[in-house]
């Protein structure tokens, strides 16, 4: 059984046919299912033609779901790296693997990446999923389904630190206390950044954002003629130059405050998909040379995360704030308070 995603919040808990068993794929019983923000966002657009995130459209019916861990339940011919049994972290994007970027090694960019829960690839929302055993990480003893679980969304915030080659001397700024501006949060701290600050228009998620770690949060307005007052407040709050910033959320007026606060010859990083089409002043920020960073997912972070965790570098349950079973109406409650936002920052599937 699986949830689909069958038109506009209409969620149904109906059967689904795995694939067959490949010599180098397991079957994975999911236990624990985060939901994501592009899954929201599938489910409560108010009609068919925005039933998309960015550049992924939903056209049919489709098993919603992506941020997953399980148990193994069945191995193919080939695999010999895990077995029936094992405790499993799952990578969702399956990618082509021999097109140039796959041996590139940026193998997030492939042009026919099969990702769980992005159209039309249905995700893992599920009882039982058939997956590619190099895509699914061993867990540790100390680290739980759920916390394997938050390997997907805190892989969005490693790959935002390396790819901003965040260390001990990168003073940050993120936009955004949602989800993924936490976890970027964990993940800068992380990777030794000294003074993080972080914004968003909620005291509510800033409060959380204080008590993950962040030194100093700024409450900022979402009217696009306040960016030269945000950044003011942004940059005294700091008290130094930002050398990184993350836009967390990306709208015009995220991305503009981004661009003015990060002092020249720094970086800014969108990792938001709030708008498919931005206007922003990008010659005065090229003036000072400040570079613009894409954010796509993700690539090779399981590892690192799985390790963070291990080792207490990265503490992700405290973002769990909701659990909820997997029967009709709890995932129909589970994505409207999801929905809702407010105190809900994860909320967790106990499959």
């Amino acid at each position: 059984m699986a949830a689909w995603l069958l038109g506009i919040k209409t969620l149904k808990i109906q059967p689904y046919h795995l694939p067959t068993l490949g010599p180098q794929d397991v079957k994975v019983r999911i236990k624990a299912l985060g939901i994501c923000g592009s899954d929201v966002h599938h489910f409560k657009v108010k009609k068919l033609s925005t039933m998309r995130c960015a550049n992924f459209i939903v056209k049919k019916p489709m098993v919603i779901g992506h941020e997953c861990a399980g148990i193994i339940e069945e191995v193919g011919s080939e695999v010999k790296s895990l077995e029936v049994g094992d405790r499993v972290a799952l990578e969702p994007g399956i990618s082509c693997g021999h097109c140039s970027l796959c041996k590139a090694g940026s193998y997030n960019l492939c042009p026919e990446m099969r990702f769980f829960g992005s159209p039309p690839t249905n995700g893992s929302l599920a009882h039982k999923v058939v997956h590619p055993a190099k895509l699914c990480y061993k867990l540790p003893d100390n680290v739980s389904l759920e916390e394997g679980a938050m390997c997907e969304p805190l892989s969005v915030g490693v790959h935002a630190c390396r790819r901003a080659n965040v260390g001990p001397e990168t003073n940050v700024m993120i936009m955004g206390s949602g989800p993924i501006g936490l976890v970027t949060l964990l993940a800068a701290r992380a990777f030794g950044a000294p003074r993080i600050i972080i914004t968003d228009v909620d005291v509510q998620r800033l409060s959380i954002a204080r008590n993950l770690g962040a030194d100093e949060t700024a409450k900022v307005s979402t009217d696009i003629e306040d960016v030269d007052t945000d950044v003011g407040k942004i940059q005294n709050a700091m008290g130094s130059g930002i050398d990184v910033s993350f836009d967390c959320v990306g709208f015009d007026k995220t991305m503009s405050t981004a661009l003015n606060a990060t002092r020249p010859g720094g970086k800014v990083c969108l990792i938001g998909l709030a708008k498919t089409e931005m206007t922003v002043a990008l010659t005065p920020a090229a003036a000072r040379e400040v570079d613009v960073i894409g954010i796509f997912r993700y690539r090779s972070t399981w590892p690192l995360c799985i390790e963070f965790l291990r080792s207490g570098k990265i503490d992700v349950k405290p973002l769990i704030t909701h659990r909820f079973g997997f029967t009709q109406k709890e995932i129909e409650d589970a994505f409207e308070i999801s929905a809702q936002g407010g105190n809900a920052i994860k909320v967790m599937f106990n499959l």
